[in-house]
């Protein structure tokens, strides 16, 4: 294991940049962030060092743990450990992960994750084939039920949800044929470097959750796209070390954030009504379900992503520039949700 400490005597950061940048792209870097995940890290790596790593690297970004994590990784040949002072989020430790890596392909693994056989080579394949794609997303599978599904990538619908395509249903080949989805989604997502160049990484202020599903949003709007791989299958706990009302007020508030920043307005204006009504609705649902801290954490997060989504401004200007992609193709990657059951959508959205 190569552990790399901000100002400790092991090489820098910075210094591993420089060295970087004299070398060849790699294939891929595969970023995996955790945070006192010592108990998931090996079987994520075990499965993960049996896959074909002719020209990856792995980076594990330690966010701050204060567990076993350090020894668990020494026992790890080829791995690069970035450590972190303290938890800054996922978004953060992703980007920070992503700027340490050179790979032409920047692939993201949640540490609560066991890889399949096969599953790097099928999901980089379409990333190498097409150059019009920016994305690839892997099947994910709930790691205790390995015939349900956790998600065949993320969905969006023209009300400002998004959901977990497949969430729950038992895995018999239903998604089983190789199309274009949305969005990838990060637990275990493949994302073309020169797109995050042009696009920009994940945004910091979410700190957890939706963060993919706003890069999403910039890459379709920019006009790249994104591909389900089928045959790149991943076993996923599902919120390991997230959830709660930690979980439900970050999607709340970084719902409408995404939308405050993505959503284009002549859509907005079309369908701002059934956004309000579905806000509405999840509001609804809280409170009558407000003695749970998980729905007050909802409610904190309705709130303050309303009252704060003005700050997106400048963002929304410079993201809206960046757009190639027509409405009508827009709206049809979209999925209507007049109707959907708003907490199932929420648990969907909190993975």
């Amino acid at each position: 294991m190569n552990a790399e400490h901000p100002g400790g005597s092991s090489r820098s950061v910075a210094e591993r940049a420089v060295v970087s940048a004299a070398r060849a792209p790699l294939r891929a870097s595969i970023v995996i962030p955790t945070w006192n995940g010592a108990h998931h890290l090996p079987t994520c790596l075990e499965a993960l060092v049996k896959q074909d790593l002719r020209d990856v690297e792995i980076i594990v970004v330690d966010n701050g743990s204060s567990d076993d994590t350090a020894d668990v990784l020494a026992a790890f040949d080829g791995v690069t450990c970035l450590v972190l002072p303290r938890n800054v989020g996922f978004a953060r430790a992703v980007n920070a992960g992503i700027r340490a890596s050179t790979g032409r392909v920047v692939v993201l693994l949640n540490n609560d994750t066991e890889v399949a056989q096969g599953w790097l080579s099928a999901l980089l394949a379409p990333l190498e084939a097409d150059a019009s794609l920016g994305m690839c997303t892997s099947k994910l599978r709930l790691f205790d039920r390995r015939e349900h599904l956790h998600t065949t990538g993320d969905l969006v619908t023209l009300d400002g949800l998004a959901a977990n395509r497949g969430f729950g249903e038992r895995d018999v080949g239903q998604y089983d044929d190789r199309l274009d989805v949305f969005g990838a989604n990060a637990a275990a997502g493949a994302y073309r470097r020169s797109m995050l160049d042009a696009i920009g990484l994940f945004e910091p202020a979410f700190e957890s959750y939706f963060e993919d599903v706003d890069l999403a949003w910039r890459a379709r709007l920019a006009g790249w796209g994104c591909r389900f791989v089928p045959e790149a299958v991943v076993f996923h706990h599902v919120s390991a070390t997230g959830g709660g009302s930690y979980a439900s007020y970050r999607v709340a508030r970084n719902r409408l954030w995404t939308l405050a920043r993505n959503y284009p307005t002549a859509l907005a204006r079309r369908h701002g009504a059934s956004i309000l009504r579905t806000q509405f609705r999840i509001a609804i649902d809280a409170l009558r379900h407000v003695r749970g801290a998980a729905a007050r954490a909802t409610l904190r997060g309705q709130l303050v992503g309303a009252l704060t989504a003005g700050r997106w401004w400048t963002a929304r200007k410079r993201i809206a520039a960046t757009r190639v992609l027509d409405e009508a193709a827009l709206v049809s990657l979209m999925r209507e949700a007049e109707g959907r059951d708003p907490v199932v959508t929420q648990s969907a959205e909190a993975s």
